[in-house]
């Protein structure tokens, strides 16, 4: 089990948080923290231009909302919120 802190207010509702068994046993509770806490604000870490563009797309509109970070040894791993925001999901892009 992680616990995560939440550093003020997000730019959007994240529902409940999860973590796939990759990222448990792959990526540190801080790591996710961090790059959990950027997702809210809006930054998508190392998504492309596209991307980046579509995520502001569905802050207006609603849609699936993606990140993309790497930890401290260069793991990437991706946040996904779902359109509802119901969750958001922590998982390796193997996972997917």
């Amino acid at each position: 089990m992680m616990l995560i802190h939440l550093m003020g207010p997000g730019r959007f509702e994240t529902g409940l948080l999860v973590c796939t068994r990759g990222v448990i046993r792959e990526i540190s509770e801080a790591g996710v923290a961090v790059a959990f806490n950027r997702h809210r604000q809006g930054d998508w870490g190392l998504v492309c231009e596209e991307d980046r563009l579509e995520n502001g797309l569905s802050l207006e509109h609603h849609y699936r909302l993606m990140s993309v970070y790497e930890n401290s040894e260069g793991k990437r791993f991706w946040i996904i919120t779902e359109a509802d925001r119901s969750a958001t999901t922590v998982l390796l892009p193997e996972e997917y």
